[in-house]
């Protein structure tokens, strides 16, 4: 598996498009659309969000069984791995045991998501158009593109397992960067010729599917093809049984996350004024953003590193592990006080309502969101070893932030530093600082 620094680079000019795509589209969307359709388009946005969930877990925990394939490995475990020599052929029954579970596990929950969308989503989308004073056919038409290309996005996303767990990272990055461009140019001409909704799910099902196609010509070539075509296909049940706890784990672990990253502006817009929350909004959303730019080039090398991990290669980790923990903050010190002292600037240059939070409450969400990205990394670091230490602390975070955030934003007057605070307490009494220390002395006691 070659992963280098073209790898990196595509990865950054990807996540520079994807964060650039939506800064293009929205002038346009907010000067066509009217503020009903933007609050339906706001609607539909979520959902897509929420439907991602329906996967719970297993797209990183198939990726990872992939690589491990790849890397040589005849036989899937349900904790720990199976030591392999650099050179070890790949088991193509194994892989091919994969790909048939892989389809069987998304072809069910894809037709799961359907049903829901089509029934229990429609029913919604009826009971809110109820005071929609504009086309309801435009709404109903654009639902079901939606329901249908959120469903089918969702029975592929075996394609990114498999992209991922192969490490074709470039390739994969350069398919989403041209499906991005697509998205952008075909929504922006749909909004002009005032397609309204249906431009912008028109032109996500367009980028989806050509995204699917390319990346469906990228695995399944007549190589690969020819070579799974004769072989065995390895016990469905048996893989599924395997990759199911840690896929489970992984699952609970994204809902401790979500309550941690999450819960605030659906807890803070109860207490506090709707300017407050919009300015919370949109500066936890540049923050995300510089997150996601921080920690590129360890998501770029996590193919790499559990296949160094099956090869038992420690120090090679430890070295990926320390470049990336010193790129991470060097990002958030770069980006954070670009933020701080340039970000209201940029703001009112384009024209924005919204200001950012106060400096100093800036300041401390920065310092909340670089702890969270590292011990997320290290996090990632100890699912290479096929065991999820901390989904049991994950779920308790995620409790103690609502937790703390009814407390702040009820019985005390800090308003927004609440909002900040929860999180970063919950997190910091345990996660911040223990999986780190728990990767640190793992690397320097093996490699010593």
């Amino acid at each position: 598996m070659q992963i280098g620094r073209k790898d990196v680079l595509w990865n950054y000019a990807a996540t520079i498009l994807q964060i650039g795509a939506g800064v293009i589209l929205l002038p346009f969307i907010l000067k066509v659309f009217p503020r009903e359709t933007v609050a339906i388009w706001t609607i539909f946005s979520t959902i897509v969000t929420l439907s991602g969930m329906f996967d719970f877990g297993f797209n990183p925990s198939f990726a990872r069984n992939v690589s491990y394939v790849v890397s040589g490995v005849k036989e899937l475990k349900k904790n720990g791995f199976q030591i392999v020599e650099n050179n070890n052929e790949v088991d193509y029954g194994l892989f091919k045991g994969i790909i048939d579970s892989m389809r069987w596990f998304y072809g069910r929950i894809a037709f799961i998501l359907f049903v829901l969308l089509i029934s229990v989503g429609t029913y919604y989308i009826k009971t809110i158009l109820k005071t929609y004073p504009y086309n309801h056919l435009e709404v109903y038409i654009s639902w079901f593109i939606l329901c249908t290309i959120n469903s089918y996005s969702l029975y592929t996303l075996y394609y990114d397992s498999l992209m991922q767990g192969q490490g074709f990272v470039k390739r994969a990055k350069q398919i989403q960067m041209t499906g991005q461009i697509i998205y952008l140019v075909v929504a922006a001409i749909l909004i002009i010729l005032k397609f309204n909704l249906i431009a912008i799910v028109s032109a996500q099902a367009l980028s989806i599917l050509v995204r699917r196609a390319l990346s469906y010509r990228t695995v399944f070539t007549a190589e690969f093809k020819q070579r799974l075509q004769s072989l065995t296909v390895q016990s469905r049940k048996d893989i599924l049984k395997v990759i199911y706890p840690n896929a489970v784990k992984i699952g609970l672990t994204s809902i401790g996350g979500f309550l941690v990253l999450r819960s605030s502006i659906i807890i803070g817009s109860l207490y506090l004024s709707l300017e407050t929350i919009a300015s919370y909004g949109i500066t936890m959303q540049i923050i995300s953003i510089i997150g996601g730019i921080a920690s590129v080039y360890f998501t770029t090398y996590q193919p790499k590193i559990v296949q160094l991990r099956t090869q038992n290669n420690l120090h090679e980790i430890k070295h990926t592990y320390v470049r990336a923990c010193f790129l991470l903050l060097a990002t958030y010190l770069i980006c954070g006080i670009s933020l701080l002292y340039l970000g209201n600037l940029a703001l009112y240059l384009i024209g924005s309502k919204t200001p950012l939070l106060h400096q100093s409450v800036m300041a401390l969400a920065l310092v909340v969101a670089l702890l969270e990205t590292n011990h997320s990394m290290a996090g990632s670091i100890l699912l290479t070893k096929n065991e999820v230490p901390f989904f049991k602390a994950s779920l308790f975070s995620g409790v103690v932030t609502v937790i703390l955030l009814f407390v702040f934003l009820k019985y005390t007057q800090i308003g927004v530093w609440g909002m900040v605070l929860a999180p970063g307490i919950a997190q910091g009494c345990y996660q911040n600082w223990h999986w780190p220390a728990v990767v640190i002395k793992e690397l320097n006691k093996n490699i010593c």
